[in-house]
């Protein structure tokens, strides 16, 4: 607390003179000179004196381009303008615009500060210069309705947030704000696509820190679903050309497409394949303007096995039914990820979402269905509780839909288990002859010491109802809320008891431990 009362006297010093070298340069030209002195306050070592340095400059500079006192057009070395002939008003724009270079170059470096607070601004202060600058180009026009953008000073602003050094996960947060506009979500796609591309030349194997930033930042565009959406602009102009590539919403999916496969084409950490194969479906593909040239990462990622197998499986669905892809292994992959595993991963909810999803069409052949209502059933011999109740629903609901696997339940003459002409080690399911077998394990799973589990497996001495069991309640069923499921139920009012009165410890009078300990 006293740290903090004896800096406030230094931050309000610094405000009072900062204030007076702003107004004293605003005011004259003569005062340009303070500009240095205001510059300086931005290396301080102080966190709160930085803050206000950097609110002066943003007031300094926004004036500045207001007024148009900055140079317009290809900046020429100081030098050579001072020595040259060139006016003195040309002279002192030219000065200030090398001065306002400083002042971003600086900003662009606060970026990595220590100091949330002092990053914040900074990045709110470089993007007033995009919309002013934007507005009040330093660059001139080639031809009339040229659209101009500050491309460079934006491209900085978004190489801060895809550091190599630091997560920049929260000051991205930050900058999603400016994401709900049009123009910076089509141009921060095409600055993050070159970042991207530069980073990786430069650095074979790019830091961890780079790939977490890069695909927090993607992760956060989300384009419009028409393209009449695109209207709502960031840098304002005074007249809007429909020969602009960014008032279409083709050419957003165009950008889109280019910032996602380059960042897919490159080696991704583990944790960063299930990440984005999680969004795949929903937050990338729906939004491409080609879905099938995902086909390459999609399968190596199926490749992979384990959970980034599973997730691969949505986005290759999704392509295999909306665009036409043929996948011939599609169903045997998907019947290579059932093992006894699959049971206690952290995508298993998601897991039979999917599957049943995947095996819901009423098309799929019967010798396809029955292998894995076979493998199901026998991995539930070992499965804990929580996943039986889910699992067994699951393979009622193929029976229901496929009327021509009840031949499972319904075989006129059982098979005795040493006969059984199912081979679980077949990664094939048309090899495994599960349409020859029976699911005798359900039977078994009738005698299972949990008597929910018991009910559950006995539905299928009934006639299966029509209506298919919902599997969404049971998905994500845990051990603890069946235990506490059972804790909270009423149990019977009265306790049948043994009627043979006890005559010793162990039943018999005379016995020596009858001798030894008495029953009181």
């Amino acid at each position: 607390m006293e740290r903090k009362q004896e800096r406030e006297p230094g931050a309000a010093d610094a405000r009072r003179a900062l204030g007076g070298l702003l107004q004293a340069v605003l005011a004259s030209r003569a005062a340009a000179n303070s500009v240095f002195d205001i510059l300086a306050v931005l290396q301080s070592e102080d966190a709160e004196e930085i803050q206000e340095a950097v609110r002066t400059c943003g007031r300094l500079f926004a004036a500045l381009l207001e007024r148009r006192e900055l140079f317009v057009g290809p900046l020429p070395p100081e030098d050579t303008v001072r020595a040259g002939s060139r006016g003195a008003m040309c002279k002192y724009k030219v000065w200030m615009r090398h001065r306002y270079h400083s002042c971003c170059n600086r900003l662009q470096e606060l970026l990595a500060h220590p100091a949330f607070q002092v990053k914040e601004l900074a990045l709110q202060t470089l993007m007033k210069f995009v919309q002013l600058e934007g507005a009040q180009p330093l660059e001139k026009a080639q031809w009339e309705g040229h659209y101009l953008f500050p491309h460079s000073l934006f491209r900085a602003v978004v190489g801060g947030l895809l550091s190599s050094e630091e997560d920049q996960s929260l000051l991205i947060s930050q900058f999603c704000q400016y994401l709900e506009h049009d123009d910076i979500r089509y141009h921060t796609m095409q600055a993050a696509a070159a970042i991207t591309a530069r980073v990786t030349t430069q650095q074979p194997e790019a830091s961890l820190s780079f790939w977490n930033n890069a695909f927090s930042l993607l992760s956060a565009v989300s384009l419009p679903c028409q393209d009449s959406e695109v209207t709502n602009f960031y840098v304002r102009h005074t007249e809007r050309s429909d020969k602009w590539k960014v008032t279409h919403l083709k050419e957003h999916r165009k950008a889109f497409q280019a910032m996602w496969l380059c960042f897919l084409k490159h080696k991704l950490p583990l944790s960063l394949y299930k990440k984005v194969l999680v969004v795949m479906h929903d937050s990338i593909l729906p939004h491409l303007a080609q879905p099938t040239l995902m086909i390459d990462f999609l399968t190596s990622a199926c490749d992979v096995g384990g959970a980034i197998s599973l997730l691969a499986l949505n986005g290759l669905f999704i392509l295999i039914h909306k665009h036409n892809l043929e996948y011939p292994d599609f169903y045997r992959k998907l019947y290579g990820l059932l093992d006894p595993s699959i049971f206690h991963v952290k995508y298993r909810a998601r897991f039979f979402h999917l599957a049943d999803l995947f095996l819901s069409s009423s098309h799929l052949p019967a010798y396809l269905v029955a292998a894995f209502a076979k493998r199901l059933a026998r991995l539930a011999l070992t499965a804990p509780p929580e996943a039986l109740l889910m699992v067994l629903p699951f393979i009622c609901n193929l029976l229901r839909r496929h009327p021509s696997c009840r031949v499972l339940v319904h075989r006129p003459q059982g098979l005795e288990l040493d006969a059984d002409p199912y081979d679980p080690e077949e990664g094939d399911p048309a090899r495994s002859h599960a349409l020859e077998s029976c699911l005798w394990e359900l039977q078994t799973l009738q005698q299972h010491y949990h008597p929910e589990v018991s009910k559950a497996a006995s539905v299928i001495n009934q006639v299966l109802s029509v209506p298919e069991v919902s599997l969404a309640p049971l998905l994500e069923l845990t051990a603890y809320e069946i235990f506490e499921r059972d804790l909270k139920k009423e149990g019977p009012e009265s306790v049948p008891l043994e009627f043979i009165p006890t005559q010793g410890l162990l039943g018999r009078q005379d016995d020596l431990c009858g001798q030894l300990f008495t029953i009181s």
